[in-house]
């Protein structure tokens, strides 16, 4: 039996793993496709970020009800049917002539993506129990892997290949994705998600304050990466460049949700976030001076800081969900974050188109300042949380 259990962690750990790195994958590959589709359909900043939002505001804001839907299959059909309608969206992509197809491909993908983060999640923490903390961070990882090998292939591609063609294979690969997780996730419906006792105390408004935090974070996040292949290719880089940058950017971000989750261990949450934001703006504001080698030098650097908070974050979120309903504050929080992703660099875009992109890469480092005071407010409701665990290990 013990065998048994080790086996469905590892199955369940495996496939939320591999859904999570392709629809990662997905979804920042699209960074490389916008230069793209700039020359192919004439469209601004504001256009590129419109355009964009279809796919991303498509799949935050269907966390909540995609979840509700999705907590009546079995695990194994939720995610591999949302993997498959993912990949018939890049499919729908693929075959377009026009900018409406593509339109359509990209509302498409979005759906399939909003069953996949708090699915997955919810799988992972209810599988490894209060030990799920670790196995979590791997399925962060997992989803940077995604990020940094999916935008790279994609701009290689690009060099021999239109960008329908490489839609099509990005289409293949999210069919096999599906028929693996349909072979690889344990059979049956998901468990109930585990409620905590002892969450109702004041951590409503705390839950409320770090959705905030987070939106503001994943803004921040959103309004850099829309810029910066056009600040590279503005420095003299190439779309070969903006691949490799952005490999750079999703590499330091991996190893920085590694780094950023022990330091929150350690430093605790509030600290941790802090200097993670302050650092992100004083980096994103010299990406505008910096030339082109120095700047693809420290963009590690960037990635890390830029995404690292992000892993602080989400693992304070079963921490603060409200009445201890797990699964329901991780669709939630997706909903907060996601469409933050998707309706922030709107505004940015207006901004960049109005005033430049410089200055539109400054008003995402500016967003990074504005989240210091803000999760200062947290260390109050953290506090009550710790006191409450050591009072349940000491009945223990």
């Amino acid at each position: 039996m013990e065998g048994a259990g080790r086996d469905l962690k590892r199955r369940s750990l495996g496939g939320a793993c591999l859904a999570h790195a392709l629809h990662d994958g997905y979804t920042d590959l699209l960074y490389v496709m916008l230069p793209v589709w700039q020359a192919e359909f004439g469209l601004g900043y504001a256009g590129l970020a419109v355009l964009r939002s279809l796919y991303y505001a498509t799949m935050g804001g269907l966390q909540v009800p995609a979840d509700r839907l999705a907590a009546r299959w079995p695990i194994r059909v939720s995610l591999a049917v949302s993997t498959l309608v993912a990949a018939a969206g890049f499919c729908v992509m693929g075959l377009s002539g026009g900018l409406t197809g593509l339109c359509a491909g990209l509302v498409l993908a979005g759906i399939g993506a909003s069953i996949q983060h708090p699915r997955a999640s919810l799988l992972v923490a209810q599988a490894y129990g209060g030990a799920a903390r670790g196995p979590l961070g791997i399925y962060n990882f997992a989803g940077d892997l995604g990020k940094a090998v999916f935008p790279v292939a994609v701009a290689l591609l690009l060099g021999v290949l239109a960008w329908r063609p490489v839609a099509g294979l990005m289409a293949a690969i999210g069919l096999a994705t599906a028929v693996a997780l349909a072979l690889v996730l344990p059979r049956g419906a998901l468990a109930a998600a585990p409620v905590r006792a002892g969450r109702t105390a004041g951590v409503g408004r705390g839950f409320a304050l770090l959705m905030t935090v987070g939106a503001l974070d994943t803004a921040t996040r959103m309004g850099t990466l829309l810029f910066l292949p056009f600040l590279l290719e503005a420095k003299g880089g190439t779309g070969t460049t903006t691949g490799l940058a952005l490999a750079l950017v999703f590499s330091g971000g991996a190893f920085g949700k590694a780094v950023c989750g022990w330091l929150g261990e350690r430093l605790g949450v509030v600290p941790c976030v802090v200097a993670t934001e302050t650092a992100t703006a004083g980096l994103v504001a010299a990406l505008l001076v910096l030339p082109l080698g120095p700047t693809l030098i420290v963009l590690p650097l960037v990635g890390l800081v830029l995404n690292g908070t992000s892993s602080v974050l989400y693992g304070t979120v079963p921490d603060l969900a409200p009445r201890g309903d797990v699964g329901r504050a991780f669709a939630l929080f997706y909903t907060a974050v996601i469409g933050s992703g998707g309706l922030a660099p709107i505004a940015y875009g207006a901004l960049g188109d109005w005033a430049g992109s410089g200055v539109g890469l400054m008003a995402a480092a500016a967003t990074a300042l504005t989240i210091v005071p803000l999760v200062l407010g947290l260390r109050r409701p953290l506090a009550r949380i710790e006191r409450e665990n050591a009072q349940e290990q000491a009945r223990l």
